[in-house]
């Protein structure tokens, strides 16, 4: 019987593969959660705004048109004819000088004239004019823009000299061929010479009226060399004082504001001059006047009527702040005396006492007053703590407390308070006292909105 055949089988078995760690797929993982997280915290997080501090100043002013009253004499001519000048309008004359002289039949005089590049001075003003003009050049600060003014006005008056002079000489030799048929007028006293009439030379701080500030209808007349002149009309006018007034139309509310003011800083357009001047408060038919009085500069204004002036309410200069960054703080106050540094260290602190002996502890100090007051954290005591003052056996409870302004400071990366002098304001910002011991300087970093942040809370910029 044949043997059967066996068959070989072959038994597979099947292995699990082993996975091996993907190094990229972990590393790309990592980097998405820290985005995730990073992202989550930037959207949580709170936002500290930071402000540099800079030195600044706020000025506050309002603009009137002003009409101006001054101790003005008109002269009139005892007699017709042609009108001749022996100087010029806004010029000081002494008593006794000659004004001007009126003639039957108009003069001729020569074409030699002081023009505006020089021609016509003599060595003397030419070299003063040089002078001026190298100071000027050597000291000009951009900053003090009203010294071209100066500049100005000082060159004008040697050129009007010279021109006066050389206009009396001509007036004086054609008098001289002329013969009797000329009437000269003198000064009867000192003054500033115009040749501007405008009608309104009786205007006082007591008879002038709110029509007078309407200009629609102001007209001037201005005099000149030759001009024709009727008897009894005026041949020049005379101002006699250096003291003069500007009024200016208030409403309600500026007047209120400036009742109790008696000198106020204004600036005239004309020649941008910033003067001093006492000031005072009119009431007349219901409406409210502000009178500004001056004692100088009245030549630069003998010709005019009006005036625009600028009332400078506020000029304060010093380290400029955010209003919201400022906040308040309560403190303790107690007597500078009481003050002392620890035994082994510089840091400011108090005595206080602990039963019946004296205990040494550091404070905050933010801010010590003229009069001698200190302002020390309230946070760090309770009320009734006992203070003892150093090398004395005096003490004091500590009960009174008051509210110190202040901002936080950040240079050193956690909010520190610093107290602040509000000097003035703006709508958004204030003018602080610069200097401070206890205060910001300027390029400090402070916190843009200080109710944002807590005292010694860390803050990154």
């Amino acid at each position: 019987m044949a043997k059967k055949q066996k068959k070989n089988s072959i038994s597979i078995k099947r292995y699990k593969n082993k996975r091996e760690l993907n190094i990229g797929i972990f590393i790309f993982a990592l980097v998405f959660i820290y985005l995730v997280v990073a992202v989550i915290m930037y959207a949580t997080n709170k936002r500290i705004s930071v402000y540099e501090v800079r030195a600044g100043s706020i000025v506050r002013d309002t603009s009137y048109t002003g009409l101006i009253l001054r101790e003005e004499t008109i002269v009139n001519a005892d007699s017709s004819g042609y009108i001749n000048y022996f100087q010029s309008g806004q010029n000081k004359v002494k008593s006794g000088a000659n004004i001007c002289a009126v003639s039957t039949q108009k003069l001729e005089y020569p074409t030699t004239e002081v023009s505006d590049d020089g021609d016509g001075l003599s060595p003397e003003e030419q070299g003063a004019i040089v002078l001026k003009t190298q100071n000027f050049n050597e000291n000009f600060n951009p900053q003090k823009f009203s010294s071209v003014y100066s500049l100005k006005n000082e060159v004008s008056s040697i050129l009007q000299d010279a021109s006066n002079q050389t206009r009396t000489e001509q007036l004086d030799a054609l008098i001289a061929q002329s013969g009797d048929n000329i009437q000269v007028y003198s000064a009867a006293r000192d003054g500033i010479i115009v040749l501007t009439f405008d009608g309104e030379e009786g205007l006082t701080k007591e008879n002038f009226t709110e029509e007078d500030f309407d200009r629609s209808n102001y007209q001037s007349t201005m005099m000149e060399d030759n001009m024709e002149i009727q008897a009894g009309n005026p041949a020049y006018k005379l101002v006699t004082s250096e003291n003069w007034s500007v009024v200016i139309p208030l409403e309600d509310d500026m007047a209120k504001e400036l009742a109790d003011t008696q000198n106020i800083k204004t600036k005239l357009d004309q020649n941008s001059d910033t003067m001093w001047a006492d000031f005072s408060i009119l009431k007349k038919d219901g409406k409210f006047y502000g009178c500004l009085e001056f004692n100088n500069s009245m030549i630069r204004y003998a010709n005019e009527r009006y005036v625009r002036v600028e009332l400078i309410l506020e000029d304060q200069s010093g380290l400029k702040i955010p209003k919201s960054s400022v906040v308040e703080k309560e403190c303790y106050i107690i007597p500078q005396d009481y003050l002392t540094t620890g035994a082994n260290s510089s840091n400011t602190g108090v005595m206080v006492q602990n039963g019946t002996s004296a205990q040494f502890q550091e404070v905050n100090l933010y801010n010590v007053t003229q009069e001698g007051n200190a302002y020390i954290a309230s946070e760090e005591f309770t009320d009734g703590t006992i203070l003892i003052k150093p090398e004395s056996t005096e003490t004091m409870s500590l009960t009174q407390k008051e509210n110190l302004t202040g901002v936080f400071n950040i240079n050193k990366g956690y909010a520190i308070f610093n107290s602040v002098e509000i000097l003035c304001e703006s709508d958004e910002y204030y003018i602080i006292r610069e200097g401070s011991t206890y205060g910001p300087s300027n390029y400090d970093h402070i916190v843009q909105d200080g109710s944002t942040v807590q005292e010694n809370e860390v803050v990154f910029q």
